[in-house]
């Protein structure tokens, strides 16, 4: 379930454990939270300086993630043990497949640990119903490039158009917050990564992971209501004050649009964006 001091993110950055230079400037670019990453982002070579300065990371303005290796990888003992004594708001575990997995990372940290998972492999969907209700998971990410080269398809809308829905469905069940879609591998394109958050949101997705301060702004334009579906809330809410099935700009307004409404101002206020 949800951790009461896990604040699930729209926009989170991934920034390389071994560029501590990047540091300030990711947790300034306007991402609700800075992923320091010791996976992908990080050669083996350069694994060990990676964790002494994640460990020593400095962050206060925003909360902080660490990607660490998958349960399954020779990096996955050594992460945990630089970590230890590190402060960090939760973990982000690569390649997430079961509960075992989740709990090893409780095991080997000594205490339960925020832990949002990250679902990149098939076998993660023999049971994904288990591994997002594992103690300490308080999100799911899904990591479409990892998975379309798990399947031998396409990372294409379309192929893994499954998997979304399945991540979707199953964070529901699980009492999660909304799940945080893939990266976006173009950033030197706002409107191409905009367009990727949008579809995200409409498929229900709560977030979305970015590689570039680039995209930051345009993933969060996409997941925070803009003036005109404020508009709308308010306008749904004021004419159906009794209660009754009403009709507003053509549209029949019943509970769930009402709900629907609701839920556009409470998540307008909760990211600061308007006054109600």
């Amino acid at each position: 379930m949800l951790s009461s001091s896990f604040r699930a993110p729209i926009a989170a950055l991934f920034v390389p454990g071994d560029r501590p230079e990047r540091f300030a400037k990711a947790a300034a670019s306007g991402a609700d939270t800075v992923v320091l990453d010791l996976e992908d982002g990080v050669a083996p070579a350069a694994r060990d300086v990676a964790r002494r300065s994640v460990a020593l990371h400095g962050i206060q303005s925003v909360p902080v993630i660490i990607r660490i290796n998958a349960a399954a990888s020779e990096a996955f003992e050594g992460d945990l043990i630089a970590l230890r004594a590190a402060r960090f708001d939760g973990l982000m575990l690569a390649k997430a497949e079961t509960a075992a997995d989740i709990q090893r990372v409780h095991d080997l940290l000594g205490y339960q640990v925020p832990v949002i998972a990250l679902v990149e492999t098939a076998n993660a969907f023999i049971d994904l119903a288990g591994l997002l209700q594992a103690p300490g998971v308080v999100q799911a990410a899904l990591g479409a490039l990892d998975l379309a080269l798990d399947l031998g398809c396409q990372p294409s809308w379309g192929a893994l158009a499954y998997c979304r829905g399945a991540l979707v469905l199953q964070s529901r069940l699980a009492g999660l917050p909304p799940p945080l879609d893939g990266i976006a591998t173009r950033f030197d394109d706002p409107e191409a990564v905009h367009h990727e958050a949008l579809m995200a949101a409409g498929l229900g997705f709560g977030g979305k992971l970015a590689i570039h301060p680039r995209q930051v702004l345009p993933i969060k334009q996409a997941f925070v209501p803009d003036a005109q579906a404020i508009a709308w809330a308010r306008a749904a809410l004021k004419a159906c004050d009794s209660g009754a099935v009403v009709q507003l700009d053509g549209e029949m307004i019943d509970r769930p649009l009402i709900e629907r409404a609701r839920r556009i101002l409470a998540r307008a206020i909760n990211t600061g964006d308007c006054a109600v």
